[in-house]
């Protein structure tokens, strides 16, 4: 049986996971909505050769709200420990890890990011789906 200890710190560690996420996607987002270009990041347009994407607005755009504003507001649920917190870390989990795929696929190119977030993404996402069966199993 799971303790409350045990419990806040999955919920802390949790919220710290999707704060550190939510900050680095607010700082990327906005350098590429500033800056579609890419140039402010060091990103060339060549990333987005096969891609739908013309510049990096709608792509930043999407760092920005989804991956930055959407990690905090699941931090700020973790934290808090309300209902729901383990959904939005599944949810949110699974999109950063399509994200960085995604973005793998596109731009045919392979940083130690892409492998950092991707981690990220698969522990946020397992983090999510251990606190969901827990709450399960003892409702």
């Amino acid at each position: 049986m799971e303790t409350p200890n045990v419990k806040r710190k999955v919920f802390i560690g949790l919220g710290t996971l999707q704060a550190f996420i939510g900050l680095g996607a607010l700082a990327g987002g906005y350098g590429l909505v500033s800056d579609p270009s890419g140039n402010a990041l060091g990103l060339p347009m060549s990333f987005l050769e096969g891609s739908p994407f013309s510049n990096f607005l709608i792509p930043g755009l999407f760092l920005l709200v989804v991956n930055g504003f959407g990690s905090l507001i699941g931090a700020g649920l973790s934290f808090t420990r309300r209902r729901y917190a383990q959904e939005i870390a599944i949810v949110l989990g699974a999109i950063l890890v399509s994200w960085i795929v995604i973005q793998v696929i596109i731009i045919r190119s392979f940083h130690w990011m892409h492998v950092l977030y991707f981690i990220l993404g698969i522990v946020e996402l397992g983090i999510g789906l251990y606190i969901r069966r827990r709450q399960v199993r003892a409702a």
